[in-house]
C-alpha cells in the first residue's frame, strides 16, 4: 500500500535518543523492519534526527543491512565486503558511488526479464559482463593514460601510472575484473548443471 507524507514528499521518520524511530506519516513508532519493507515497498522516506533535524538516513539503511547480513540472510559475498572496506581513503571511492548506484539499477532493471527467462543464468551473466564494460568505459573516462587510443601499440601495463591515485584505480579495476571473470565462471558451471 502506498503511503505518502502529508506534503507529498518523502516519509520523515524521526530518530529519538533512545533509538526509537517515529514514522510521521502513520503517527506511530516503527521498527527497523518497518523501514525495511518501505524500502520493498519502494517507499521514498528519510530518517531524521527528532532532537537536531540531521539527516540520519545512510546510517540506518546501513544498519538495516547489517541486521539481514547478520541474521544469515546475507546478499553480500565476502570478498565484495573487502573490497568495499578496501575502497574507503582511497582514490577510487569517489568514483564507487557512481558505479554501483548505476550496476544497482542496471541489475534492478533487468530483474524482470530474469523472472520470464527459461535460463536466467545466461541473462545474469550478460548483465555482470555489460557492467563490467561500463565500469571499463567510466574508468577510461578518468583515467585516459591506462587506456591508450585504439590502433596504438601501446598496453596498459606498458606505462607506469603517472601517480599513486592511478596506480591504486589500476589496481581497483584488475581486482574487478579478476572477480567479475571469477563470476562469470562460476555461472557458466551453474548453467552447465542445469
Amino acid at each position: 500500500m502506498a503511503r505518502q507524507s502529508g506534503s507529498g514528499g518523502p516519509i520523515i521518520i524521526k530518530k529519538y535518543a533512545n533509538r526509537r524511530l517515529y514514522d510521521t506519516s502513520t503517527s506511530s513508532y516503527v521498527t527497523l523492519e518497518h523501514l525495511s519493507e518501505l524500502v520493498r515497498e519502494g517507499q521514498d522516506f528519510e530518517v531524521r534526527d527528532a532532537k537536531t533535524g540531521e539527516d540520519l538516513t545512510r546510517q540506518v539503511l546501513t544498519q538495516i543491512i547489517f541486521e539481514h547480513e547478520t541474521k544469515g540472510q546475507g546478499a553480500l559475498p565476502l570478498n565484495f565486503l573487502r573490497q568495499l572496506i578496501g575502497f574507503y581513503g582511497g582514490g577510487a571511492q569517489a568514483f564507487l558511488p557512481p558505479f554501483l548506484e548505476m550496476s544497482m539499477n542496471s541489475f534492478s532493471a533487468a530483474q524482470k526479464e530474469w523472472r520470464k527467462a527459461a535460463n536466467p543464468m545466461n541473462l545474469f551473466e550478460a548483465q555482470a559482463r555489460r557492467n563490467m564494460a561500463m565500469f571499463e568505459q567510466a574508468m577510461k573516462l578518468f583515467n585516459p593514460a591506462l587506456y591508450p587510443a585504439p590502433g596504438t601499440s601501446e598496453t596498459k601495463t606498458s606505462a607506469p601510472p603517472a601517480n599513486p591515485l592511478m596506480e591504486y584505480q589500476a589496481e581497483a579495476l584488475a581486482a574487478m575484473q579478476e572477480q567479475m571473470e571469477t563470476i562469470q565462471k562460476q555461472l557458466a558451471e551453474l548453467s552447465r548443471k542445469d
